[in-house]
């Protein structure tokens, strides 16, 4: 079986890529049927006809059923074909271990000759799509299983099957921006490069090498900050696509902690243990920076973020080190992790995402994985309603039966002090906040204070960081012929945190702010 790490990484990649193809789905020149273009229409005529759906559930993916060698053919009834039959068929002809399969789909009877369905294909494994305009038998090739957890999936539980209903068609030319994402080559990290400064503004200025610092460690103090980010793989994609929709330049973060010998160690939330797992570690500096430097194939750029004399003083140490002990070994804070991206109604989607299609997506993982979905969000979403044990389909009943909508449940913030089934949930930013809070450095307002709801732009944003250049080690950037406010100890580019050191913790920060790229405005003490 996968672990619940790698599934969760399928998720997240599936969860932004999702998002993006739906936001970059753009008007086609073909004359089709009113419904089929609906959604691609400007958004001042298509949404208030959207909007007018009685319920999410309208424009939820429809699951038509699964194909496995027990449950071997399904018909249903699509948006544009009337009969559909789909059934799997398995072989081996790469010769590999556990082989590979087809998917077959045969469409026929379209309402109009110019519509199409779209459909989503999944197993915890993998996502893909496709669509369909002509009436013929259609196949969907899977030339190898990833390992034989997948292939006794498909066997036993089959490949499941969306359609979806709302019509959603278009180009989808965003599939060439997004697969190369999460690609570990050159074209993966030119992509992401390319992805960040097109939709983010963002810029990529080549350093002088060498793109490593020798640090010193004494110099290094607990508390001081970590911004890590990921410009190629698995999670150089999510971050890049975690950036776009939070407006954060980092995807990453870590904590230094100095023991009473004076030994550095650097606590994370995210942390791959020796099982595939992320989870919350404290370890050794000179282990964690070997791995940064020779082993993470991510291309990390690492900015090291020391504290202000003044907020360094107020540090309490033993605090610190007690909240980050009796976190270690616990897994990393996939619970609320989306909530503390999601403030508003309207104001964190980029167009036309919005809590419709938060929902989609949660539908579809849940078909996939009910056991994981239910740690994924729904533990969250009960909380936000006060309810216990609900699933998604019951979440969204409920939520209409207490007068409210999905998008104003998704607001609600996370809190604290709420206990998971697996206890406290937090992300690597919460992880590091909540150690702060805990060191007391959000006094006297810490209890107006709830971390879960900063992402990690919000996090290096906080006026705790050092402000006077003159008091930067030695070592801070003496290779770069530009002197950032903070110290880039790794990377080909150099790293830049926009609102950088600006911002005094008040009350009940960051719990209603926008994120909308590419400007990401935020109102004053939202």
């Amino acid at each position: 079986m996968a672990s619940s790490s790698s599934l969760f990484r399928c998720f997240l990649h599936f969860f932004f890529f999702f998002f993006f193809i739906i936001s970059q789905v753009q008007a086609a020149n073909l004359p089709f049927h009113p419904r089929d273009v609906l959604p691609l229409l400007p958004r001042q005529v298509s949404w208030p006809v959207l909007n007018s759906l009685n319920s999410p559930v309208d424009l939820l993916p429809s699951f038509v059923g699964s194909v496995s060698s027990s449950n071997r053919i399904v018909n249903w009834k699509g948006a544009c074909f009337y009969e559909n039959t789909a059934w799997v068929e398995f072989h081996n002809k790469t010769g590999s271990e556990f082989g590979g399969g087809t998917l077959h789909i045969k469409v026929s009877y379209p309402h109009s000759w110019t519509c199409m369905d779209l459909y989503v294909f999944a197993t915890p494994y993998r996502v893909t799509w496709d669509y369909y305009f002509l009436s013929r038998e259609h196949t969907l090739e899977i030339k190898e299983w990833q390992d034989k957890a997948e292939y006794e999936y498909v066997k036993n539980r089959g490949i499941s099957i969306f359609l979806m209903q709302a019509g959603m068609l278009g180009t989808l030319q965003a599939l060439w921006d997004v697969f190369p994402l999460f690609t570990n080559t050159g074209w993966g990290e030119n992509s992401n490069i390319g992805f960040l400064e097109k939709h983010m503004g963002a810029t990529f200025e080549e350093r002088p090498q060498p793109w490593f610092t020798n640090i010193s460690v004494d110099d290094v103090h607990s508390g001081d900050f970590l911004a890590i980010s990921k410009i190629r793989g698995r999670w150089g994609g999510f971050e890049t696509l975690e950036k776009w929709v939070s407006g954060a330049y980092a995807g990453h973060t870590a904590v230094c902690l100095k023991d009473s010998e004076g030994k550095l160690w650097i606590g994370e939330s995210g942390h791959e243990n020796e099982k595939g797992e992320d989870i919350i570690a404290i370890v050794p500096w000179d282990e964690w920076w070997d791995f940064e430097l020779n082993k993470d194939d991510s291309n990390p750029h690492i900015a090291y973020l020391p504290l202000h004399p003044d907020v360094r003083a107020k540090f309490n140490e033993t605090a610190a080190w007690e909240y980050a002990l009796s976190m270690a070994g616990k897994p990393y804070g996939y619970h609320n992790m989306i909530f503390s991206w999601i403030d508003t109604i309207g104001g964190n989607y980029p167009p036309p995402l919005d809590a419709h299609l938060v929902a989609s997506v949660m539908t579809v993982w849940s078909k996939i994985q009910p056991e994981y979905a239910a740690n994924m969000w729904n533990e969250a979403l009960n909380k936000r309603l006060g309810t216990q044990g609900l699933n998604l389909s019951d979440i969204l009943v409920e939520t209409e039966k207490h007068g409210s909508s999905f998008d104003e449940l998704l607001t609600i913030p996370e809190q604290d002090n709420w206990i998971y089934s697996d206890g406290k949930s937090t992300s690597c930013i919460a992880f590091i906040l909540e150690l702060y809070k805990e060191a007391g450095l959000f006094d006297p307002i810490a209890d107006s204070i709830q971390v879960t709801e900063f992402t990690i732009k919000d996090a290096y944003s906080l006026k705790f960081f050092e402000n006077d250049s003159s008091r930067l080690p030695k070592w801070c950037n003496d290779a770069d012929d530009v002197k950032l406010p903070y110290c880039q100890i790794k990377g080909k580019y150099r790293m830049e945190l926009p609102g950088y050191n600006s911002m005094e913790p008040y009350a009940h920060m960051n719990e209603r702010c926008p994120s909308m790229p590419p400007k990401y405005f935020r109102p004053q003490n939202c």
